[in-house]
């Protein structure tokens, strides 16, 4: 436990943490408690909010660190903490409430199970694979697969019992993943969260397992100031290495949560279909406010607009999925936080912070990409979630945003 003024050897338990910091307060200190983010989870956290002591949880990857500092120990490091937490150069992480973390944990756990399935699943081929069988069927993992799999029988009874084992675990971790779904619907109507859950829903490409693992990794959207800072949050932004007046961008950072990262590049591999409003969706959309189903229409025709730009531009389509999920850092992330906003007041989220294009651009032509609204569409008719026109279709504007 390291703390402002020195370091608390605790041993691991919340009582002899409580005696250290009795000795500190009764010198007549003001505690103010920092630790590192680690797997004993927010336990301390809470502990020394319930007595009223202001503690302050920063994740590592975010403390300022020297380059050429090469000595560590423990009183090292509770002096920096103590420098840096006084100078106001600590970012504290946001602590979910017992509730929240207790949906994230469950939805954690199904991502280790689906983990799970897919190692056995390669385990099981890779099995095949050196005994030269080979499935004639189009798709793996089928009942008809599966059916397939129940007839084989390998020349020996050593190879037999390893086949076996391996078909066995994918059952077992294929039935834990259905048991841990239907712990996640049947959680859902008691989260305080569920109104969030479903405006996302309204989203193309976002169900109920794709909403509760955003919700539950992100939380709350409205702590990000800006569809930017969301996406950096989640790893989506380019890397840069620029200097002077050479700027080079990179492939993106993969840096923060790297579950809510991989669920939104699941997302955008929808857009890659022409905009349209399915019954499933139309019925994920039955109870919504307009609002929330105007915005996710809008979004779906922007990123749809966007994956056939860069299809048209020879991008590769891989490359096109990651471009149209980073593209949601200028609206699409605004609209996730619009989303909650409307579902609190059934309105409109806020208007965006647009820079209105100027009257001569012809020095900017090879220097800034502009990225255009789309002009207004309309959904069919007789289809659920109409929306009404946005915006004016006559106004163009564009951001100075690097490719």
């Amino acid at each position: 436990m390291r703390a402002r003024f020195g370091t608390c050897s605790t041993g691991g338990d919340l009582v002899a943490l409580d005696k250290a910091l009795r000795k500190l307060t009764s010198k007549g200190h003001r505690l103010h408690v920092v630790y590192e983010a680690g797997p004993c989870g927010f336990v301390i956290w809470r502990h020394l909010n319930a007595q009223g002591i202001e503690c302050q949880v920063v994740a590592p990857s975010s403390i300022p660190k020297r380059a050429g500092d090469r000595i560590k120990t423990d009183r090292r490091d509770a002096m920096l903490l103590a420098r840096l937490s006084r100078s106001g150069d600590l970012t504290p992480v946001r602590v979910p409430g017992a509730a929240d973390e207790a949906v994230r944990d469950l939805v954690r756990a199904r991502e280790d199970a689906v983990r799970e399935c897919r190692n056995a699943r390669h385990r099981l081929k890779a099995l095949l694979l050196r005994n030269g069988i080979a499935y004639a069927g189009k798709s793996s993992w089928t009942a008809a697969h599966l059916r397939w799999l129940a007839t084989l029988k390998l020349e020996h009874a050593a190879q037999q019992i390893g086949f076996q084992e391996y078909l066995h675990a994918i059952t077992e971790a294929t039935a834990r993943i259905a048991r841990l779904e239907q712990a996640m619907r049947d959680t859902l109507p008691e989260w305080s969260l569920k109104p969030l859950v479903q405006a996302l829903q309204a989203l193309r490409g976002v169900q109920l397992i794709a909403a509760m693992t955003l919700v539950g990794e992100l939380q709350d959207f409205l702590r990000f100031e800006s569809a930017r800072k969301l996406m950096a949050f989640v790893g989506l932004v380019p890397g840069e290495h620029s200097s002077g007046p050479k700027r080079r961008q990179g492939s993106i950072t993969k840096a923060g949560n790297s579950t809510a990262r991989r669920m939104m590049v699941e997302i955008a591999w929808h857009y890659q279909h022409p905009a349209r409003v399915t019954p499933i969706i139309a019925t994920r959309q039955d109870q919504l406010p307009k609002a929330v189903t105007d915005i996710a229409w809008k979004a779906q025709l922007r990123l749809n607009a966007k994956f056939a730009r860069l299809l048209a531009r020879r991008v590769m389509k891989n490359k096109a999925v990651g471009r149209g999920a980073r593209a949601r850092r200028v609206r699409v992330g605004h609209r996730l936080r619009g989303a909650q906003l409307g579902l609190a007041g059934c309105r409109s989220p806020p208007p965006q912070r647009l820079i209105e294009r100027p009257a001569n651009t012809a020095s900017n032509e090879k220097s800034q990409r502009r990225c255009r609204t789309q002009p207004t569409h309309q959904m069919p008719q007789g289809e659920r979630g109409a929306a009404a026109p946005l915006g004016n279709p006559r106004q163009r504007y564009w951001w100075p945003c690097g490719r």
